[in-house]
């Protein structure tokens, strides 16, 4: 099989389980190519990304690493298997690899949390709160690169998995742009609050003991919770995060945030409140 030019996150993080299954097994990379009948250079090419995998091939190793959890291998033979190309691969060599990895992940998820501080999430932004944003970018975006993050953006907006959102009254006060576009965000935010599946909270200034306001955060669910993933924000692009550690503290960071800020019917109101203010 030939090498791939370029590996999607979900490739790799595929890769990256069936090596975190043999480390646990105890074998080393040359034991289970023996096992699997293959050389050594391709289960590295395997545990890389580099090239793809059959359900077959991912099920004998399973078997081999004396991997009992059926849904656990059953999702990662959907990883290996999937020929999805969706919506974003028409932005591939136009806009930088994270955005289309984000994509993906988001396609695949099973539900979203987001914890955030200083803007308003990316999957709730109008598009001049967008627009904004991205201009305030250093060195500056084009205008095509502009454009092009904004219509990404608006295509990544169809939300039909459950979402939850811990938004920051700061993100709700700060201006990224003027007074209008202030208030269009905040009642874009209260029409999404209305959908069955999206539950927004806020966190005001004046609550007590918030410790924990510190860190925005996107927590993904994957088909299972091994496979969750949080997605953190960095200068170059998106980081991924998934091993079962960081995955713990982040499950337990999000359940104390969402139950410190203020209820959905509450923050509503909050909200409100701030756009009559504007």
């Amino acid at each position: 099989m030939s090498q791939r030019r370029e590996t999607t996150a979900r490739q790799m993080r595929l890769a990256i389980e069936l090596r975190r299954l043999r480390q646990s097994a105890g074998l080393t990379a040359i034991e289970a190519a023996a096992l699997l009948g293959v050389q050594r250079v391709q289960m590295s090419q395997i545990e890389s990304g580099l090239v793809g995998v059959s359900e077959e091939r991912v099920r004998r190793l399973a078997s081999h690493y004396a991997c009992t959890d059926k849904e656990f291998i059953d999702a990662l033979v959907a990883m290996a298997t999937d020929r999805t190309r969706g919506w974003w691969e028409e932005y591939r060599g136009l806009l930088p690899k994270s955005f289309l990895d984000l994509s993906e992940l988001e396609h695949h998820a099973r539900f979203q949390h987001h914890v955030a501080i200083l803007y308003v999430p990316g999957l709730l932004q109008t598009e001049d709160y967008a627009r904004a944003v991205f201009s305030s970018r250093l060195p500056e975006l084009t205008h095509q690169e502009l454009e092009l993050r904004i219509q990404h953006r608006k295509a990544r907006q169809e939300i039909t998995i459950p979402y939850k959102a811990v938004i920051h009254e700061s993100a709700l006060r700060i201006r990224v742009s003027d007074r209008a576009a202030s208030k269009d965000q905040l009642n874009r935010l209260l029409e999404l609050s209305e959908a069955d599946h999206i539950t927004l909270r806020v966190i005001p200034f004046d609550l007590d003991g918030f410790a924990s306001a510190a860190n925005t955060m996107t927590y993904v669910g994957g088909p299972v919770s091994k496979l969750d993933t949080v997605v953190r924000d960095a200068p170059h692009g998106s980081v991924f995060i998934d091993s079962e550690a960081q995955l713990n503290i982040y499950r337990t960071s999000f359940r104390r945030v969402e139950d410190t800020s203020l209820e959905p019917e509450k923050s509503r109101d909050f909200i409100h409140k701030l756009a009559k203010e504007l």
